[in-house]
């Protein structure tokens, strides 16, 4: 039986970073930042509220009338609940007989293009084991980009402001080390929500396959998006903190599309309301169920690439198929927004920014940015678990996107010239019949000198 260690990690951030939160609010109500504190522990205890709710709505821990366990979700301790449960299951399950096992059927990775499907003995307590790594790894999403990622933008926004008041009376002086602990928990629960996220997809994607994933894997993916959410979030930080106003414009434009990107989809499928997601819940329920799920797709889009891609036609609500095209239109467009937030940034910049070598900055995020495509591109080429089963590569996807933006700017260009080759024709035309004009007078002159010499 494999060791609960996700169910342990996703605990430790869990608890870290809420203790770091309640820490950090505390000083900022010594130093009188009511503001600060109310935003800090509002995105401190939200995804907490929200990982009890899928813990008791999806995960049903309290549908078997115990209430204690009842008592320690309204206590904020449902995480801590199931973990003590996991271990307790992983250490008991060597030393009691299992009497039932259920028998699944899973098929290997095709080798030279033939596969094997082979049987598992699944027994309970693994079972049991399975759903509590499947809870954790919701959990840790829902924590990680609906709390963290929130709470890291404001804590960079706070420490730059708070560096903006005092940089006149000591420029030295650099946010509070248990502000800079705070971010850096917040960074390695965003980037481990969106490594689990990743694999969440590919579990649910390829659930026919038995699908392990590599050690290579699971560090292409960590920089991939330690890369991509730490330059995302510093872009936004920087471009909120010298135009204040139009930043919220631009997050409630990205939240807004993505989050009715999927209701779209779902109109124009024309398919019927999905009813089949909880036999107990009513139609309004279930209503309210996907709109928090797309609330957390347009929260994990705001910040990274969305490995699981909702479609709310699916039995599932999970898209089975890889849509390469989709990411590279994504990673294109965010490129571009990133750019020319920096670029409004690096032209509004405050004087406090003087302290800071702009050019050098606005190119380390783009860069850092590219790196985390790269990382991405590696991992989809190289490290998948299932690239095997590709029917195409994304770098296939990649060079026919280019060779169709080539394709359009050539468009572009011809049309361009043909116009000012149509501009330029009329001209031509009237210089034609006044130099014909022209032209016509010196004969008749020389017919006429002819004729009277004659």
């Amino acid at each position: 039986m494999k060791f609960p260690g996700s169910v342990l990690i996703s605990l430790v951030l869990f608890v870290s970073e809420t203790a770091a939160a309640l820490c950090l609010s505390a000083e900022y109500h010594d130093e009188g930042d009511d503001v600060w504190r109310m935003l800090t522990l509002l995105f401190a205890l939200l995804p907490c509220v929200l990982v009890q709710l899928s813990l008791h709505f999806i995960h049903r821990d309290v549908s078997r009338d115990r209430p204690l366990v009842l008592l320690l979700h309204l206590l904020q301790l449902g995480p801590l609940v199931r973990c003590v449960e996991a271990f307790y299951i992983y250490f008991s399950a060597e030393r009691v007989e299992e009497p039932y096992v259920s028998i699944t059927k899973k098929r290997q990775m095709p080798k030279d293009g033939y596969t094997e499907e082979i049987e598992k003995e699944v027994g309970q307590a693994e079972g049991k084991l399975r759903t509590h790594r499947s809870a954790f790894s919701r959990a840790s999403v829902i924590q990680a980009f609906l709390g963290s990622a929130p709470q890291l933008t404001l804590q960079l926004y706070i420490c730059i402001l708070q560096q903006e008041v005092t940089v006149a009376r000591s420029p030295e002086r650099i946010c509070s080390s248990s502000t800079g602990i705070f971010m850096v928990l917040s960074l390695l629960s965003i980037v481990y929500g969106a490594l689990r996220c990743n694999i969440l997809a590919i579990k649910i994607k390829y659930d026919d396959y038995d699908v392990r994933v590599k050690p290579a894997a699971y560090l292409c993916i960590f920089m991939w998006r330690s890369f991509e959410i730490a330059t995302r979030v510093t872009v936004l930080v920087l471009f909120g903190s010298v135009l204040r106003v139009w930043v919220f414009l631009v997050v409630l434009l990205n939240f807004l599309c993505f989050f009715f990107y999927p209701w779209i989809q779902f109109w124009l499928s024309k398919s019927p309301f999905p009813e089949n997601i909880e036999k107990e819940l009513s139609r309004l329920g279930t209503t309210i169920v996907l709109c928090l799920l797309t609330l957390l797709y347009a929260g994990i889009n705001m910040f990274c690439w969305s490995a699981a891609q909702v479609e709310l036609s699916d039995p599932d609500l999970i898209s089975k198929s890889q849509n390469w095209y989709q990411m590279t239109v994504y990673y294109i467009v965010r490129l571009i927004e990133n750019a020319f937030l920096l670029l409004m940034w690096y032209i509004y910049r405050t004087d406090f920014y003087l302290y800071v070598c702009a050019p050098l900055l606005f190119l380390q995020l783009l860069i850092g940015y590219c790196m985390g495509i790269f990382f991405m591109l590696v991992f989809y080429q190289f490290c998948h678990p299932c690239k095997k089963l590709f029917s195409s590569s994304i770098t296939d996807a990649l060079l026919s996107s280019v060779n169709i933006i080539y394709f359009i700017c050539q468009h572009h260009k011809s049309t361009l010239l043909k116009g000012k080759v149509a501009k330029k024709s009329p001209e031509n035309t009237e210089e034609a019949q006044g130099s014909s004009k022209t032209i016509d007078p010196q004969n008749r002159d020389i017919h006429q000198s002819a004729s009277s010499n004659a």
